[in-house]
């Protein structure tokens, strides 16, 4: 608890943008668990930009498992991008190398950053990227292949903006560890495939979903099911259906209850 409190008064202050990095920063979702099993707690230590509570993040369902991210300072994402985000071209992509629809080989040139969430080079991908007020950084996670598991085939991706920690689980294949978790951290919203198959199964990534106890769920990667399938996994969480394709979210207006939100599209 004395980390948590800590994190919610430096989320306070506001420090000045830093250019795009590729080196490591502190992080202020990471869990610090090793002394107490399963416990995530928020580090003290801070990005080189901690937003004003109030600043808010937009985040938009493009397609699949694509949604748009963009930053109070104007930065755009587009996570597992296979081509297409919508009008705007992102400074930022993400992509896995599960399908075709969670990659593309030819990004447009005009986009700044392509993160791939698997190394064509062999061993695990690592990522940490800092573009003016948005940190971005991965865990990589094992993809089923036709020989079995393929390690660190995959990753999670993990964006810092505005005071909050937005999670995309990608294509996930497996249930996830203890330090899986604890490289995570806390998540406040969390993008999660629910088509029960081709990533994982219902159960699985509700087990993964309850215990990440985002303040938002965000579902993704659905494609005939019913949704409800997913939300009875969830039974204490609250739903809320939306009409819109996208929202606004600051770290003072995220719901006091866990919930999932179930945009337009989707």
């Amino acid at each position: 608890m004395r980390y948590l409190a800590c994190a919610a008064l430096f989320a306070g202050f506001a420090f000045a943008p830093a250019p795009a990095t590729a080196q490591m920063v502190p992080s202020t979702c990471h869990a610090v668990a090793e002394a107490v099993p399963r416990a995530t707690f928020v580090s003290m230590a801070g990005p080189t930009r901690l937003a004003q509570i109030n600043e808010e993040v937009t985040i938009t369902y493009v397609t699949h498992a694509t949604y748009r991210i963009e930053s109070p300072g104007g930065v755009v994402v587009a996570t597992d991008f296979a081509g297409y985000a919508g009008e705007t071209t992102p400074d930022i992509v993400t992509m896995n190398k599960a399908h075709g629809s969670h990659n593309t080989p030819f990004p447009d040139p005009a986009i700044a950053h392509v993160l791939r969430g698997w190394n064509p080079e062999g061993g695990a991908a690592r990522h940490a990227l800092t573009v003016d007020d948005i940190y971005v950084r991965n865990v990589p996670t094992d993809i089923r292949s036709y020989d079995g598991m393929e390690p660190d085939g995959n990753s999670i991706f993990i964006f810092e903006v505005a005071g909050l920690c937005i999670g995309h689980l990608g294509h996930l294949h497996h249930r996830l560890t203890d330090s899986d978790f604890a490289q995570i951290g806390r998540l406040d919203i969390v993008m999660v495939p629910v088509d029960g198959g081709l990533t994982m199964s219902q159960e699985g990534i509700g087990e993964i979903t309850e215990r990440l106890r985002s303040s938002i769920v965000l579902p993704m990667h659905r494609f005939s099911g019913p949704i409800e399938r997913f939300l009875a996994r969830l039974p204490d969480f609250a739903v809320d259906m939306r009409d819109e394709p996208g929202f606004t979210v600051s770290v003072r207006t995220l719901p006091r209850t866990p919930t999932v939100i179930v945009l337009r599209g989707v």
